[in-house]
């Protein structure tokens, strides 16, 4: 994985996606969390996940 591309966020509504994001800094990451949970968090069965991949060493 690219590292500008390290955390993952994604947000869900009633199992479907809803929108979905790539960012390379944890701190603009979860910025983006805590807006989407404003912005999609009461739409039905809302799940909104920020996960981070982590580089395997050579």
């Amino acid at each position: 994985m690219d590292e500008a591309h390290r955390f993952h966020l994604t947000a869900k509504s009633a199992g479907r996606s809803v929108v979905q994001g790539w960012w390379g800094s944890e701190e603009t990451a979860r910025r983006k969390l805590s807006s989407w949970m404003g912005e999609y968090g009461s739409m039905p069965g809302a799940r909104i996940t920020l996960t981070g991949e982590r580089r395997e060493a050579c």
